[in-house]
């Protein structure tokens, strides 16, 4: 056995789904002889119709050559018996995801194949070593793990089972790089790399929406606008469907023996019973028509909208602001931000009785900083210094400030303070830079983060992957600003730390309980990257 990449020639790809045509494409794009084979008559040509299809019309834009599509098209070639793949080097299985059916499926391929030939399986949520329990050669298979779209989703996990033999990754890895993505290799557990990495972002979410932080819609703005993501975990839900989301919620849960970072929330199974299962049947946590999200249209009644504020122009006038600050740096940054607003700075020990006290802290609510810092919770209202107020501020006030100072808070941080206060004393509402949030042990894009973070690094003290690989794998397969890794560096390992251990002080909730990982690289003050020089151990 051998990681050259030439020796491999020609692949049969079972399943030809969305998933199996992908991994058909690029392999046929990389000169490679691609088998088709489907159990359902008729199934292999539809594919291979549908694929030549989308890429004529790919090529007729410019994105290949006629001599590219023609090659491509002539190393598809559709198969009626499955007895024909005889001669393949690697044969890729991307049927449905059922134990039995897939064991059935490799003691049959086994029958069929020679000892060489490698044997690939797509599961995104199954054991490779249980895949491979039935086979008589165990070690020639290993999971070939690609996302959707195959194409455009350059990243695809390479995963031994306990007996898989280190050349059949190896040459895995590099047949990925041939066919133009990056393998990267993964412990055969739950959830490989990347939907494990995946599990922090939504189960978070959806705890800060069911505690009642704030609506779905102003999660996914402020996660978007402010933290970077591309889509709101509640958009993302949506668009994956409650039916595929929530059971990978509880399969990874239950294989991890109820692991409290992995923990689901009650509301997608209820979503699910309830059918509402996102863009797919037009309604989830938004209401969609024609496929395109309807705004202000809320399923869900977990949290409240954007409040007004009955206050006078006088009242909403901003006498001077007060600044507690975790973060030296912190700080600075909003003496600047009120200096380039000439807004008056109260520098006493401790605020006057008319200015407004702006908190910079990390995973409290504004009621125990407050008490902290020795200050009135009712004049408080804290900020997340975690994202870029320069796209997004989130506010959160303590559950007594007065509206006077959330309303002049909220004048501060918009991106127009002139026209957020009503001369006419009419209740003033937030703009669009500004998202004001319920008391919550840590704002919304801290907590979300730090889980990711945190997730993360536990990913890597289980010796799953790498932390190049691990941080590769999610940034790449779920389309993350940063890897998780690399985010905990950029943010600070202490800071993200410092989020963890006081929501797990304050709350008693053991899926905060920091990493190991997180801990020590924090401690010594090193890259979330540093790897144990010597040994085993983390």
């Amino acid at each position: 056995m051998t990681a050259n990449t030439t020796n491999i020639k020609s692949l049969a790809i079972i399943g030809t789904g969305v998933m199996g045509m992908g991994i058909a494409q690029i392999a046929a794009q990389a000169g490679i002889q691609v088998l088709l084979f489907d159990a359902k008559t008729g199934a292999a040509a539809q594919g291979r119709q549908s694929l030549q299809t989308m890429l004529e019309k790919l090529t007729a834009k410019g994105k290949f050559t006629d001599a590219q599509l023609q090659s491509a098209l002539e190393n598809l070639i559709v198969i009626d018996n499955i007895a024909n793949i005889s001669t393949v080097d690697v044969v890729v299985e991307a049927i449905v995801e059922n134990l039995d059916i897939k064991q059935q499926l490799f003691k049959q391929v086994e029958s069929i194949v020679p000892a060489k030939t490698i044997l690939a399986t797509n599961t995104s949520s199954l054991a490779v070593t249980a895949i491979a329990a039935n086979c008589a050669h165990p070690e020639r298979v290993a999971g070939f793990h690609f996302f959707n779209p195959v194409p455009l989703m350059k990243i695809v996990e390479v995963i031994p089972g306990l007996s898989t033999h280190p050349s059949i990754v190896e040459t895995l890895t590099a047949l990925a790089t041939r066919m133009g993505h990056l393998g990267v290799v993964a412990k055969d557990t739950p959830g490989f790399i990347v939907n494990h990495g995946g599990r922090a972002y939504g189960t978070e979410a959806l705890k800060i929406l069911g505690e009642g932080v704030a609506s779905f819609e102003d999660i996914d703005r402020i996660l978007r606008e402010g933290a970077g993501f591309r889509m709101g975990p509640f958009e993302l839900l949506d668009l994956t469907g409650i039916d595929v989301s929530h059971p990978v919620m509880e399969s990874i849960y239950t294989q991890f023996y109820h692991e409290d970072r992995y923990r689901p929330h009650p509301l997608t199974r209820q979503m699910l019973i309830g059918k509402k299962l996102g863009r797919k049947v037009g309604e989830g946590f938004y209401q969609y028509t024609e496929n395109k999200k309807q705004e202000g249209q809320k399923v869900t009644e977990t949290a409240s909208q954007q409040p007004s504020f009955e206050v006078s122009a006088f009242d909403a006038a901003i006498t001077s602001v007060w600044i507690g600050a975790d973060v030296v740096e912190d700080k600075q940054q909003l003496i600047d931000y009120l200096n380039a607003n000439n807004i008056n700075i109260d520098n006493g020990d401790n605020p006057q009785s008319d200015s407004l006290v702006l908190l910079a802290m990390y995973g409290e609510d504004t009621t125990n900083a407050a008490m902290r810092y020795h200050v009135n919770p009712k004049q408080a209202v804290a900020i997340d210094m975690l994202t870029d107020l320069s796209m997004h501020r989130t506010l959160m006030p303590s559950i007594v400030t007065q509206d006077k100072f959330v309303a002049q808070a909220y004048a501060l941080f918009g991106k127009h303070p002139d026209k957020t206060i009503n001369e006419h004393e009419e209740p003033i509402q937030a703009t669009v830079g500004v998202t004001l949030i319920n008391e919550s042990t840590g704002f919304v894009a801290q907590r979300v983060i730090a889980m990711v973070v945190n997730l993360g690094c536990d990913i890597a003290l289980q010796g799953i992957a790498s932390p190049d690989a691990i941080d590769n794998a999610v940034r790449l397969g779920l389309g993350y600003p940063y890897g998780p890794i690399s985010w905990g560096d950029k943010l600070g390992a202490e800071r993200i730390l410092l989020i963890l251990e006081r929501i797990y002080g304050l709350t008693g909730d053991p899926r905060y309980r920091s990493s190991p990982w997180l801990q020590r690289r924090a401690t010594l003050g090193i890259s979330l990257f540093t790897q144990q020089q010597h040994g085993s151990c983390q």
